[in-house]
């Protein structure tokens, strides 16, 4: 039996008017997820415990098995750990955005225009996180390149502080929202003098792009530490993602990361590639279990852009769950495949909840037969509903 987690990050949602009253679930064509909701169980699961940030670290804890109550201690450590930062146990590590902010106002008075820089390249942002390195760096703290406008910074023996995620706060004035540590702000005010002016930041302008022209700092945590998940399964897992934090978890987890060329994190990432990369760990590389997780229904949602949305759930369907299907039928192999998103993400607010969402669980061996849609509405219909979220991935296993 082979396993397929296939993770939607922010697909679920609600009524969208501008898709006529529809989710983009419901207004998107997923033929290939509607027969596996046919053929297989649909419900509802709690991936965000109660009192929990819904961000994708705590629900793709869940989701891969692990009680975020027990197992979370911060979101950039395990990005950290996806691009070789070494850390002590008393490091703090952070998520450090390249974001863009206005530029007429003191620091505190100016807005947040967009938390990605206009999905900035990983390319371009290491040139600006070099001259970071080069005035910022020092016995205290070390930035590191991360992917797109996502980055690092350790702070040797530092503090955890609540820190705000800058995609919360989109079109807002970020004074109230600035880190209560003066060594932080001080440092993000530090990051606009730095790279406002910057060369490639000026080209950007000219070009009708978003600058990056300001760090951001959130999700501090400390050094993780996860149960391994072949011990705790006894099945050899790979992780497809673009994204640094779900392969911080899967090495945490000692679980196989690939790397797929052109996967970006967004809707122009490589999506038959990280099918491929999926099918290869399953039938080549003798993986057991493939986790693939998309990141473009969230970033889209995050930019407020329904029909991107809509079009990225779509190809979810068509360039990832579709060829994935077909390779195991076509090599003769038994497989389970779980489809859900971690946690939605609404058009209307731009961000996180910790609602439930929708799931179906398909059994090659085990086909019911019904008419249904992967949808929210359909699933909530069934009365399924599983309240832990880290449960599910040992039913999915366990059948």
């Amino acid at each position: 039996m082979k396993y397929i987690v296939v993770l939607g990050d922010g697909m679920a949602d609600e009524a969208v008017p501008a898709l006529g009253g529809m989710t983009p679930l419901e207004k998107a064509s997923t033929p290939a997820m509607d027969a596996l909701a046919s053929r297989g169980e649909m419900g509802m699961v709690q991936n965000v415990p109660q009192g929990m940030a819904p961000g994708s670290d705590v629900a793709n804890l869940s989701v891969m098995g692990y009680d975020p109550v027990v197992n979370y201690s911060g979101r950039s450590p395990l990005e950290a750990l996806s691009v070789g930062v070494a850390m002590e146990p008393d490091d703090v590590i952070f998520r450090c955005n390249l974001v863009t902010v206005t530029e007429g106002e003191p620091y505190p008075e100016k807005t947040i225009v967009d938390h990605s820089s206009g999905e900035i390249s990983t390319a371009e942002a290491d040139v600006l996180m070099d001259t970071i390195r080069e005035h910022l760096n020092s016995d205290r703290v070390q930035f590191y390149t991360g992917t797109s406008y996502r980055h690092i910074m350790v702070w040797k023996h530092g503090r955890v502080s609540e820190l705000e995620p800058p995609h919360d706060h989109l079109t807002q004035v970020i004074g109230d929202f600035l880190p209560r540590e003066d060594f932080l702000r001080e440092m993000m005010e530090k990051s606009f003098d730095l790279l406002n002016n910057h060369p490639l930041n000026r080209r950007r302008a000219e070009q009708g792009k978003h600058k990056g022209n300001s760090l951001w700092f959130w999700g501090a945590g400390t050094k993780p530490s996860l149960e391994n998940f072949r011990k705790k399964t006894g099945l050899k897992g790979a992780m497809i993602s673009a994204v640094d934090l779900l392969k911080g978890i899967a090495m945490a987890a000692g679980m196989q990361v690939c790397r797929v060329e052109g996967a970006t994190g967004s809707i122009d990432t490589n999506w038959e590639g990280k099918a491929q990369a999926a099918i290869d760990a399953l039938l080549k590389d003798g993986c057991d279990l493939a986790y693939i997780h998309v990141e473009a229904p969230d970033e889209m949602a995050h930019q407020g852009l329904p029909e991107e949305k809509v079009k990225s759930i779509a190809y979810l369907d068509s360039r990832i769950v579709a060829p994935v299907c077909r390779a195991m039928e076509e090599a003769g192999e038994d497989y389970r495949m779980l489809i859900l998103p971690d946690h939605p993400n609404l058009l209307r607010l731009r961000t996180h909840t910790a609602d439930p969402v929708p799931y179906v669980l398909y059994d090659s061996t085990r086909e019911r037969k019904s008419l249904a849609r992967y949808t929210e509405a359909e699933a909530r219909a069934t009365g399924n509903f599983i309240p832990m979220g880290h449960l599910l991935m040992e039913r999915f296993l366990r059948g």
